[in-house]
């Protein structure tokens, strides 16, 4: 825009001292020149999504944008143009050691915008990369506080943990956090294996303890069919009946029963 700017103001000098007033010559030219310099100097171009920030004799004077920007020349300049939109930056964790000495991989991105362009220009050299450092920073400290196990079932707890504490770091850089997404948690195979047992285990436990609580409340009901029928003889036969059907309906088949274990069928001769 600046050259473009540029050329068309020389060719408009030119053309206008030579139809115009029918002189042509090196101070001319030298003088459109200069108008073309200063004009490409003074007006500049934002993007929708971009801020300017404007200095004048190096202390900051204004933010603008987006559209055109006008500055006077050599007095003011544009420190930086700075970018409002969404941005993604990936980061990780390689080798970071757990609070029980665990190490784990851990790749996240972090989706972060910037809301202060007078901050993020004034408060940091280089904001994009403090954002990187900050991101990678936090995650290594988070993880340091919790053990593998947290670290692999507690993924959106750590999200939002990481999400405050960077977000903590760069808000006074006129940054803000919009989201944390862990990616990917590479745990040793090792390790692996052992915290697979580790969970086949647990789960035999609870559907024991299950099966415990569901024959307690059998024995319970069954305790209290006995009292209607006069006595415990009467649930254990009852027991023993539903322990035969329950054979018969998983099995689908045919239900052989012992001349021996059809005695609890029947009541014996006294």
């Amino acid at each position: 825009f600046s050259l473009a700017l540029a050329a068309a103001v020389f060719a408009a000098v030119v053309a206008v001292a030579y139809f115009g007033f029918g002189i042509m010559g090196p101070w001319v030219l030298a003088l459109a020149l200069v108008l073309a310099v200063a004009l490409a100097l003074c007006i500049h171009i934002a993007m929708e999504w971009e801020r300017g920030v404007i200095c004048r004799f190096g202390a900051f004077n204004r933010v603008a944008g987006p559209g055109l920007i006008f500055m006077v020349p050599i007095v003011e300049q544009a420190a930086c143009h700075v970018d409002l939109r969404t941005v993604t930056t990936p980061f990780g964790a390689e080798k970071t050691l757990t609070s029980d000495l665990v190490p784990v991989d851990i790749d996240a991105v972090l989706f972060w915008m910037v809301w202060s362009a007078k901050n993020a220009a004034v408060e940091v050299e280089d904001y994009a990369s403090a954002v990187s450092w900050v991101a990678q920073t936090a995650m290594r400290k988070a993880i340091g506080r919790a053990t593998v196990a947290e670290v692999a079932t507690r993924r959106d707890q750590l999200d939002e943990e990481l999400k405050e504490a960077i977000e903590e770091k760069l808000n006074p850089w006129g940054i803000t956090i919009i989201d944390v997404e862990i990616r990917d948690i590479v745990i040793p195979k090792e390790l692996q294996r052992a915290m697979a047992q580790e969970a086949v285990a647990e789960r035999k436990k609870n559907a024991r303890m299950v099966l415990a609580e569901a024959e307690k409340d059998i024995s319970e009901m069954l305790s209290d069919a006995a009292e209607v029928y006069g006595g415990e003889g009467d649930a254990l036969r009852l027991r023993t009946m539903h322990l035969a059907y329950e054979s018969v309906e998983q099995s689908g088949g045919t239900l052989v029963v012992p001349s021996a274990f059809s005695e609890g069928f029947v009541d014996q001769p006294a």
